[in-house]
C-alpha cells in the first residue's frame, strides 16, 4: 500500500461508502444484481466491513465499504483503515464519503500501509487510494512519512537505537532538509554546563555516552524549540525496575521520536518559521559511576536538585535541555516526554496528555485535534503542588514521595526551567498496545499533527 496516494488512476476501483442507514436508499440507486448480491451477502454496512461486488465478466467492479451509525463511529477514528487492510491489490477511489472526512479517512489510508519489517519480511497491503477531491494530498503524504518515522524509531530496540544511532538519524534528517546540527557528546557536556544531562548518561557504556544533540532549520519566521526526551533506554539506573517494567524501555526516547516525526513533517512542508530541536540522547544505564538516590545536583541554570529516585531521569535531561533552549528566547517552546505513569493511569493510551497555560496555543491545540483526529487532553498546572517538588534540602526534588500528582509535579519541575518562555508539556505514552484502525501495534505518535495544524494560530499569536 505505501505511504503514497496512487499517481496512476486510470481504471481505479470505485469504493462506495455506506452508513447502515443508508444502504436500502444506496441499493435503490444500483442495478438490480448488485441489490441481489448485497442482500445475498448479508452485507449490512457496519463499520470496517466490506464487500466486494464482482462485475458481469467476474472481475471486481466496485467495493462497498460500510460506515456504521454514527454512535459507532464516534468510538473511533480512521474507520476505513480497516477496509483499505481487507481489499485486494489495486487503485481504489472513494465514493459517497460524507462531508468532512476525506482528509481524515485519506490520511487513515496512508498509515494503515505502516509496517515494521527491519527484523523480519512482512508484505504491506497492496490497496491503493485516489487522492479525494479538495484533499492536499503532499501535505498527508508528508504527515504520514513523519508519523511513519516515528514509528520506526520507537519500534527499534535499543541495541539499534542507542544514543549513537538516535543522533545518526539526526544526522540523516538534518542533511535531507540543509539542517544544521551540532552534538554534545560525553565529557564536554560538562565543559558546556549541561550537568543533568551528563550525570544521568554517565553510567551507559562508552559507545552510548551522553549527548545532547541540537538541530537547527530555517532563517526567517519566528523561532519554534521542540524538546524531546531521549531516554534510549531506562533501567531505572540504581532504583533498578523490576523486569517487567522494563520490557517497553526501549520506547522511552518516545518523546524524540514524536519531536523529529513533527519535525520532519514541518520541514518537507516548508512551514514559515525557524526551526530548533533539542534532544539529550542517553540511556540511563547501571555502573559504578550511576548517579545515586540522596545526591544533589545542580543544573545548567543554577537550580539545585535533590535525587530521590534515580528512576525519575527524564525530567533531568530535559530540564537542561530547555534551560538551554530559553536562552534563545524563543517564540514559543514545546517538549515531549514519556515523563510518567501517572499520565498514562489518569488518560489512558489513546490521548496525548499535555500542561500550558497559554492561551493561545491551548485554544489553537484543541480545535486543531478534533480537526485531525488527533485527541489531547489538557491537565492542570496546579499550583498548589509546588510545594511537593520542594524537598527543603535543595531547589528541588525530581521526585515527591507519596505518589500523588505525579503528571502534574513532573510538569511544575520542568517549567521551573522554561523560564519566561512560552511553553506546553506533552507526557506521551509513545506506544499503541493493541492494533486499531491505522494504528498497529507498537511504537505510535501522539500529538504531532494536531501541533502541526495549530503552528499557524500558536505562532502569530
Amino acid at each position: 500500500m505505501g505511504l503514497n496516494f496512487a499517481t496512476d488512476t486510470k481504471g481505479a476501483i470505485p469504493l462506495h461508502v455506506v452508513g447502515q442507514d443508508a444502504l436500502d436508499d444506496w441499493m435503490a440507486t444500483q442495478p438490480e444484481r448488485v441489490a441481489a448480491w448485497v442482500k445475498a451477502a448479508g452485507f449490512s454496512a457496519a463499520l470496517g466491513k466490506v464487500l466486494m461486488v464482482p462485475g458481469e465478466d467476474g472481475s471486481l467492479a466496485m467495493a462497498i465499504a460500510g460506515y456504521g451509525t454514527p454512535e459507532a463511529r464516534a468510538r473511533g477514528r480512521f474507520h476505513l483503515a480497516a477496509v483499505a487492510l481487507s481489499l485486494p491489490e489495486g487503485v481504489y477511489r472513494f465514493e459517497g464519503l460524507p462531508e468532512g472526512r476525506a482528509e481524515e479517512e485519506a490520511l487513515g489510508w496512508l498509515l494503515a500501509g505502516y509496517v515494521f519489517d527491519r527484523y523480519r519480511t512482512q508484505t504491506a497491503p497492496g490497496a491503493k487510494l485516489v487522492a479525494p477531491e479538495g484533499v492536499e494530498a503532499a501535505r498527508l503524504e508528508a504527515i504520514a512519512a513523519g508519523e511513519c518515522l516515528t514509528r520506526d524509531l520507537i519500534n527499534t530496540p535499543t541495541s539499534d537505537m542507542g544514543p549513537s544511532e538516535l543522533e545518526a538519524a539526526c544526522v540523516a534528517m538534518a542533511a535531507q532538509h540543509e539542517a544544521e546540527i551540532e552534538v554534545i557528546r560525553g565529557d564536554e557536556l560538562l565543559e558546556r554546563n549541561f550537568p543533568l544531562i551528563h550525570t544521568v548518561g554517565r553510567a551507559a557504556a562508552p559507545g552510548a555516552a551522553p549527548r545532547l544533540i541540537d538541530m537547527q532549520w530555517g532563517v526567517a519566521g519566528p523561532l519554534l524549540t521542540l524538546v524531546g526526551k531521549g531516554v534510549c533506554f531506562d533501567t531505572g539506573g540504581l532504583n533498578l525496575k523490576p523486569g517487567g517494567s522494563m520490557a517497553l524501555m526501549k520506547k522511552d526516547m518516545g518523546g524524540a521520536a514524536t519531536v523529529l516525526g513533527l519535525a520532519q513533517m514541518i520541514m518537507e512542508l516548508g512551514l514559515p518559521l525557524r526551526l530548533r530541536v533539542l534532544i539529550p540522547a542517553v540511556e540511563n544505564a547501571v555502573s559504578g559511576n550511576a548517579f545515586r538516590p540522596g545526591d544533589i545536583l545542580t543544573a545548567r541554570n543554577g537550580l539545585t536538585v535533590e535525587i530521590n529516585n534515580t528512576d525519575a531521569e527524564g525530567r533531568l535531561v530535559l530540564a537542561d535541555a530547555l534551560a538551554y533552549a530559553a536562552e534563545a528566547e524563543p517564540d514559543f517552546m514545546l517538549s515531549m516526554a514519556t515523563l510518567t505513569g501517572a499520565a498514562r493511569v489518569a488518560v489512558g493510551p489513546d490521548l496525548a496528555p499535555y500542561f500550558c497555560d497559554d492561551a493561545a496555543f491551548v485554544g489553537a491545540v484543541e480545535q486543531a485535534a478534533a480537526q485531525v483526529a488527533d485527541p489531547v487532553w489538557r491537565l492542570p498546572l496546579h499550583l498548589p503542588y509546588e510545594a511537593m517538588i520542594e524537598p527543603g534540602i535543595a531547589d528541588l526534588d525530581n521526585a515527591p514521595k507519596g505518589g500523588f500528582a505525579g503528571a502534574i509535579t513532573a510538569a511544575l519541575f520542568l517549567r521551573r526551567f522554561a523560564g519566561e518562555v512560552r511553553y506546553a508539556h506533552f507526557d506521551v505514552y509513545g506506544w499503541n498496545p493493541e492494533a486499531k484502525p491505522a494504528r498497529p501495534k507498537g511504537g505510535v505518535g501522539m500529538g504531532a499533527r494536531a501541533i502541526l495544524q495549530s503552528l499557524p494560530d500558536v505562532l502569530k499569536a
